[in-house]
């Protein structure tokens, strides 16, 4: 993927994260890990089932308490908040406007019942939208923009495909014009011909409105295609970080080379 498009306010680091960890008993599911994250940046966190990244997902999207080290995000008014300082309404409020979440399972980021118009102008209303035609309207709009027929706008998302599902996922997240979406394990369990169709909409969207993202995956395919950089995480630890196509084309840790080789083609 090519650079992020910068401004002047993308010198300022987005999310700061600062030796964090997390424990579980005696497990040490993340250990120690630290990085900043900039405006119009994606970040791809990638390894084996076990290795810590949706743990790591979870802390930085507060939506798991560290056992050490913090996560700091940088507000619209330019003031950096170390998460832990946050109440519980001022997150929720993060997460209906500056933050997106996309869900492996669709049915976890959808209301599954209620039309596909409603999931998407449901967080419009979370921010003080209030008139129909005009709800209506931004939902239709996105619809087209995530490639959903809208002459379904008025279906339940339980009637649609899972790629569909995935797709309204998306446009519920990004309706809002979040700063930072988190996207964990976007593409899994979808065919292959759905997941190359789906990983185009969503680098064309990121490129699009400059967000930033930080995506969780074990398919290194889904992390050449999205992200600027790469972290690979091995028992919780990260081992090796660089631009994405520094570190796939050239690892230097003997577990990438073999995470490498085992997924890629050569």
């Amino acid at each position: 993927m090519s650079e992020p498009v910068t401004t002047p306010d993308d010198d300022q680091p987005l999310l700061i994260a600062d030796g964090l960890s997390k424990n579980f008993g005696r497990l040490a599911a993340c250990r120690d890990v630290s990085f900043s994250l900039h405006p119009g940046e994606v970040l791809a966190i990638v390894g084996e089932s076990g290795s810590g990244k949706s743990t790591l997902l979870q802390l930085l999207s507060a939506q798991l308490a560290p056992s050490a080290g913090s996560v700091s995000y940088r507000m619209r008014d330019g003031v950096l908040r170390d998460l832990a300082s946050l109440g519980e309404a001022e997150r929720r409020f993060l997460f209906r406007t500056d933050w997106g979440y996309v869900h492996q399972d669709p049915a976890q980021g959808l209301r599954m019942a209620v039309s596909a118009g409603a999931n998407v102008g449901e967080r419009l209303m979370a921010i003080g939208w209030n008139h129909y035609g005009r709800i209506r309207d931004t939902a239709t709009t996105w619809l087209e923009r995530v490639e959903i027929d809208v002459g379904r706008i008025d279906d339940a998302p339980k009637t649609y495909s899972g790629g569909m599902r995935q797709r309204l996922q998306i446009a519920r997240n990004l309706v809002t014009a979040p700063r930072l979406v988190f996207m964990d394990e976007p593409t899994g369990g979808l065919d292959v011909s759905v997941q190359a169709r789906l990983l185009d909409l969503m680098r064309n969207l990121v490129s699009e409105l400059n967000l930033a993202a930080i995506v969780v995956t074990h398919d290194l395919a889904v992390a050449r295609l999205l992200s600027h950089r790469v972290m690979v995480m091995k028992g919780g630890r990260v081992i090796e970080t660089g631009l994405t196509d520094q570190v796939l084309d050239d690892p230097r840790e003997p577990y990438t080379q073999l995470l490498v080789s085992s997924i890629l083609p050569p």
